[in-house]
């Protein structure tokens, strides 16, 4: 089954042309960790999931493979060996989904495309090696946000559904009951957004868009979930517009919202970081990356010491420091751009860098593992 050029699109917005990113401004510091390549996995995959389980194994499922079609397997990491082994299948090919680990230890996997937008779920049980048929969503969603509520159920949020129509609505999955119910809607349709779980439960929605092409309405707004009254509510705009980024809730509480781009895509990479401070309800400037990067949600970890590891959206990593709002080069580089890659932090503080694309739309295999010094 290959992905038509209309999903590929959404993926990648505009035609993938050369770009340059910001040049990077510090030595490389062996301080600031080392990325290093590893046995890859077992198939190439882009637009794929990876959730940690509870034994510290990472399960990395579906995605778009070679030939720019969807795959309905899964591999399981096991950082003791550092090597994939196969599991499951999934029993639908998926692109553009979520995987969320739940309170019991299993996987839920929401949504995608496969040709259809897809409302079916399906749960991975780990200790079995296989997928269990979930309940389905209220709607059929591809490229929406998943995120765990302080009381354990799942907010989903936004995507595009059948028709190529944006979506404002959310919902929320209930594993007490096994079930999804209706939940907001958002003040706007939004995709490519960020949902970031703030330390009082309240999610806070950022940027994203609706809408392609010359139609695209790209966003500085964002919103906030309150999770007591299952609502949404208008707050403060970022400092820029932004679709395609990443955000990350820092030690303080404060949410950092990173990089991504505007209507011009490859050709609008914004290099700046911003903060948002639950206390004051606003957005400020917080530094400059050191490479401009879209298209690396959810690439962006939180380390134990506080600072944040950026991996994806381009051929290097770097870490952000907060508390002075610089950033240094990380060791090691990619092969080439990583776009629309997963990663996922370890239980020993390193973290996994898997797959993803290049500016060909050429899908690897490639896997890395970041770690600090010492």
């Amino acid at each position: 089954m290959n992905i038509p050029l209309t999903f590929l699109c959404l993926l990648t917005a505009w035609v993938i042309s050369d770009t340059t990113c910001v040049p990077l401004h510090n030595a490389v510091s062996e301080d600031s960790g080392m990325l290093r390549a590893i046995n890859g996995m077992m198939e190439k995959r882009a637009g794929h999931t990876a959730a940690k389980l509870k034994d510290g194994r990472v399960l990395v499922a579906g995605g778009m493979g070679e030939n720019e079609s969807g795959s309905s397997s899964a591999e399981v990491f096991d950082p003791r060996t550092g090597s994939f082994t196969a599991t499951g299948p999934m029993s639908a090919r998926r692109v553009g989904h979520s995987s969320t680990l739940l309170a019991d230890g299993t996987v839920l996997i929401t949504g995608g495309y496969n040709g259809d937008y897809l409302a079916a779920t399906e749960i991975y049980d780990p200790k079995a090696g296989r997928f269990l048929p979930g309940p389905p969503m209220t709607m059929p969603r591809s490229n929406h946000s998943a995120v765990v509520l302080k009381d354990g159920r799942i907010l989903i949020t936004g995507g595009i559904t059948t028709g190529w129509s944006f979506l404002a609505s959310s919902e929320i999955y209930d594993p007490a009951d096994r079930r999804f119910i209706a939940a907001g809607p958002m003040t706007t349709p939004r995709e490519s957004h960020t949902a970031t779980v703030m330390a009082d439960g309240r999610v806070l929605i950022t940027g994203g868009h609706k809408d392609r092409r010359a139609n695209i309405t790209i966003y500085s707004s964002t919103e906030i979930f309150d999770p007591k009254r299952s609502t949404f509510a208008a707050a403060a705009d970022m400092t820029a517009r932004r679709h395609k980024h990443d955000a990350v809730l820092l030690k303080d509480g404060k949410v950092l919202v990173i990089g991504g781009t505007d209507e011009r895509d490859v050709g609008g990479l914004n290099i700046t970081l911003e903060v948002f401070d639950p206390a004051s309800g606003r957005f400020a400037r917080a530094g400059e990356l050191l490479a401009g990067r879209y298209k690396f949600g959810g690439t962006s970890i939180l380390l134990n010491d506080g600072k944040v590891l950026i991996l994806g959206g381009a051929s290097s990593a770097e870490v952000f420091d907060p508390d002075d709002g610089g950033s240094e080069p990380v060791s090691g580089k990619f092969t080439s751009k990583r776009l629309v890659g997963a990663a996922v932090a370890l239980d020993d503080g390193s973290v996994l860098f898997t797959g993803g694309y290049d500016e060909q739309i050429r899908v690897s295999h490639d896997a890395w593992v970041y770690r600090k010094k010492g």
